[in-house]
């Protein structure tokens, strides 16, 4: 596939070209984030246990995903828009800013987490038992936090420039790596739990030397820069901008703290298991979405930068219809098939049937995700930071955990509360998102000349 000329072709085209790549990146991204699961729930003896005990690390992974997001996905509209004006030298200083951030981030996680895990996991609702296979897994996973976060946040940075099949192979290279690793160190070597981190750190550092090669190479013109290390000309920008996605996906942090603290009260260790196993569903399930919408956000972008708010509505309303059609269709397939998903991450079947009533909870409003995701894209593609930030935090800090705990006590609803509180918060957050999403956007496009295309 060509670099995506973001000037000519249709907005289909566009979209497509970018997304698709994408798609394909963030499966294979995706096998790569839980294929650990898959294999770990399958070792033979503890397998249960062990999935639930690496559940509990996942709030320190996510703020990772957290902090790589705000300077990856919290940057690259910004660097979109400056390509869509024609000023390379301030698209590269947002490139070169981005970039040291990301290592002097990955740096300080690695360090701080690794050094408090065990008082980390405790707070998370970890017990001894849990500690003696999470302790291990997330302080050899942390060794590679650098690793991951070249890697997976200056792949916009890429995609942008219109290269989104070196982006696509970058992530290929890690995920690859980690799918073939896994079940060496994990079974062969028998070094299990903490085999799986040794893979998983592993791949994302072939990943890495994969973007560097692109970085350093001569398709990339905006070259980085090692000289000025410390200087960062559009840290500020970036990292407001960046807060909505940092927010996303550190309130997932959160809410999966609060999930496991009261199923663990409520229900108990094999309800965190059965969480472990819908939050891996949910990857599978948004893989797509997300690819729909972070596709469509570099076409949105440097169309806005370019003055052409026609290009930019339309780029919006296929970015919707392809989200919303897609997690019906979702929602249809859960429904029907629930064993279907849950038999990926676990052969136990006591566990499997114990999990089919939270998965259809989980989901029974899945399609209001597309309305979410939609709205926050635009808002972030366009660089409106308040309210990226706020419909961030509205969704998932102020709804989500308080009804997570509200739903099992107040209510008497025990472990289903928990999982209820997903949909009720997609409904009333996703169609917030979105009308405020048009209420602000489609006036602000029609003042920008409709006479542009």
């Amino acid at each position: 596939m060509k670099k995506v000329d973001f000037d000519n072709g249709t907005i289909t085209q566009n979209i497509i070209q970018t997304a698709l790549p994408m798609l394909v990146a963030q499966v294979i991204s995706l096998l790569y984030n839980i294929v650990d699961r898959i294999y770990i729930g399958r070792i033979e003896g503890y397998g249960t246990q062990a999935l639930g005990a690496i559940g509990l690390c996942f709030p320190i992974v996510m703020l990772i995903g957290g902090f790589t997001n705000m300077f990856g996905l919290g940057g690259a509209p910004l660097f979109s828009i400056e390509l869509g004006k024609n000023d390379r030298e301030k698209a590269g200083d947002v490139l070169n800013t981005a970039f040291r951030l990301e290592i002097i981030a990955g740096a300080a996680l690695m360090v701080l987490c690794g050094l408090f895990a065990p008082k980390i996991l405790a707070v998370f609702g970890a017990t001894a038992d849990e500690l003696y296979f999470s302790v291990p897994y997330i302080r050899i996973y942390l060794s590679g936090t650098i690793f991951a976060m070249i890697s997976t946040g200056i792949n916009p940075y890429i995609n942008a420039q219109g290269y989104s099949t070196i982006g696509m192979k970058s992530v290929l290279v890690g995920a690859i790596s980690n799918i073939i690793l896994d079940p060496i160190f994990i079974f062969t070597l028998g070094l299990g739990v903490s085999g799986a981190a040794i893979a998983t750190v592993l791949s994302p550092f072939l990943s890495m030397l994969f973007v560097m090669k692109f970085l350093l190479g001569p398709k990339n013109e905006f070259k980085i820069s090692f000289g000025n290390f410390f200087s960062f000309p559009y840290a500020k920008e970036i990292a407001s901008l960046g807060l909505s996605p940092f927010v996303m996906q550190c309130t997932n942090s959160l809410v999966s703290v609060a999930c496991n603290g009261v199923l663990m009260e409520t229900g108990g260790a094999v309800y965190v298991s059965v969480m472990t196993i819908i939050s891996s569903v949910r990857q599978i399930l948004d893989t797509p979405i997300m690819a729909v919408t972070e596709g469509a956000s570099p076409t949105i972008s440097y169309n806005y930068g370019a003055g052409r708010p026609k290009r930019v509505q339309k780029a919006i309303a296929l970015m919707a219809v392809t989200a919303i059609l897609y997690t019906c269709l979702m929602w249809i397939l859960i429904e029907k098939f629930p064993l279907l998903f849950i038999k990926i991450f676990s052969d136990d079947a006591a566990l499997q049937r114990l999990a089919v009533r939270p998965l259809h909870l989980y989901f029974f409003a899945f399609v209001f995700q597309a309305f979410q995701y939609s709205g926050q894209t635009v808002f972030k593609a366009l660089n409106k930071k308040k309210q990226a930030i706020f419909f961030s935090l509205f969704r998932k800090v102020i709804m989500v955990v308080p009804l997570t705990y509200l739903l099992p006590y107040a209510f008497g609803m025990g472990t289903d509360g928990v999982f209820m509180a997903e949909p009720i918060s997609n409904v009333i957050g996703g169609v917030a998102c979105f009308i405020t999403m048009v209420a602000i956007i489609v006036p602000e496009l029609r003042g920008m000349g409709g006479s542009k295309n």
